[in-house]
């Protein structure tokens, strides 16, 4: 019997609990993202200013400004950012000037504040797409522990306004996707079709969501058992991407004039942004365009705390090994295919970097977005371990007290760290 993701009652009540321990348990996320949220509001004026914050809100202004009928044309396209979108920038911008924040100090403390908030709110996202699929409410913690205690990303997520958005709004948007594979309304789609949109917005990479959801559609559609649920299903397909290109083309000014033009500058500006640069890798100088196969794998795997390496690639052999195994289940509505699907997302972007030469320096950042899919999979990884140890009750007391011990870790060293958890 394939094994479904699983239906799930918010509001149900935990037996054998007090009441303030069913309260704590069942809002146990709500509670640490406000924890990490105080903390943010305390730790928003440790981080300095990040070279590409004065030209990210720079295209923010030439776009609005735009937009309001001010501006042209040219001068957002010769911008050096323009390969960014405004779909963080602009509300960041609105909020700054909403406030009348005139010293740059209160306006760098705003943006560090709302990038961290966002990160929150993805690492949310996160757990909620835990619990739906495995049901358990501990398993989904960790998830959200994982994705916030990484101390290079932490620390991104504060004055890194560029790649950071884009991680979060990666996870909100895997989130909605799962949920509208769930709930299959028209609505999900919708919602879904906004999220992917605006993920693109924020960087051309975001459209690898946009194929995926529609073979997955293709799979709803070959298994449908009437023509009334096929027309369905071609329906809501339709109808996804109908809202994905409106937000997009909402978002994006030079889709107003030449979207052929813009699609073609994004890649080409993804791939080769700043030209030739030198950078130190291994004890040795090399050059952006000449990086060697291994230098993504290298900084990804010296940066995430080991922790998250065992799960995230015990989660990766838990999928390959159980999808091959029983086949059929990646070709429905299953636990295992979403975990194909975060399979891909994590292991095809890293090889088409590596593959296309695409520019990369500065350790992984532009990359940061792989870690939500690879946390995911540490989820996986995590329930399969635990399923392992089912019946040896002394196992699974040692595989929890393996993986509490380790997020203490990863928490003492970004206080031990802190503000500099980033290099």
């Amino acid at each position: 019997m394939l094994e479904r993701i699983p239906s799930m009652s918010p509001s149900r009540r935990l037996s054998g609990l007090p009441r303030a321990a069913n309260f704590l348990t069942a809002h146990s996320a709500l509670v640490v993202c406000a924890l990490f949220l105080l903390v943010g509001v305390a730790l928003a004026g440790d981080y300095g200013l990040d070279g590409d914050e004065r030209g990210q809100r720079g295209i923010a202004a030439t776009r609005l400004d735009y937009i309001l009928g001010h501006g042209d044309l040219y001068k957002v396209k010769a911008h050096i950012h323009q390969v960014y979108g405004i779909s963080f920038e602009l509300p960041l911008l609105l909020a700054e000037r909403a406030l009348g924040l005139k010293d740059y100090y209160d306006v760098h403390r705003l943006r560090l504040f709302l990038t961290h908030l966002f990160f929150i709110a993805g690492g949310f996202c996160c757990y909620l797409l835990t619990w739906r699929l495995f049901n358990n409410r501990l398993l989904a913690l960790l998830a959200l522990l994982l994705y916030v205690l990484h101390p290079r990303i932490y620390a991104h997520s504060y004055f890194n306004s560029k790649d950071l958005p884009f991680l979060s709004m990666f996870s909100i948007a895997l989130y909605l996707l799962e949920r509208a594979w769930r709930r299959d309304t028209v609505g999900a789609f919708v919602l879904l079709g906004v999220a992917v949109g605006v993920l693109t917005d924020l960087r051309i990479m975001g459209i690898i969501l946009l194929p995926g959801v529609w073979a997955l559609r293709g799979l709803d559609w070959f298994y449908a058992s009437s023509r009334s649920e096929r027309r369905r299903i071609l329906g809501t397909a339709g109808l996804f991407t109908l809202i994905f290109a409106a937000t997009l083309c909402a978002l994006s000014p030079w889709l107003w004039t030449n979207p052929v033009d813009y699609f073609v500058t994004s890649f080409r500006l993804t791939t080769d942004y700043l030209g030739i640069m030198p950078l130190l890798f291994r004890g040795e100088w090399i050059y952006s365009t000449e990086l060697p196969p291994d230098y993504l794998p290298t900084w990804f795997s010296i940066t995430t705390p080991p922790l998250v390496l065992l799960l995230g690639f015990s989660g990766m052999a838990a999928v390959v090994g159980r999808g091959l195994s029983r086949p059929r289940a990646f070709f429905s509505n299953t636990r295992l295919r979403f975990g194909a699907v975060l399979l891909a997302c994590f292991v095809l972007p890293a090889l088409a970097v590596i593959i296309l030469g695409a520019d990369t320096y500065d350790d992984w950042h532009h990359l940061y977005y792989l870690y939500v899919p690879f946390v995911l999979l540490a989820a996986f990884g995590a329930h399969w371990l635990a399923g392992a140890f089912r019946g040896r009750r002394r196992g699974r007391v040692a595989l929890y007290g393996l993986a509490g011990a380790g997020l203490g870790l990863i928490a003492l060293q970004i206080v031990q760290l802190h503000p500099l958890q980033y290099i």
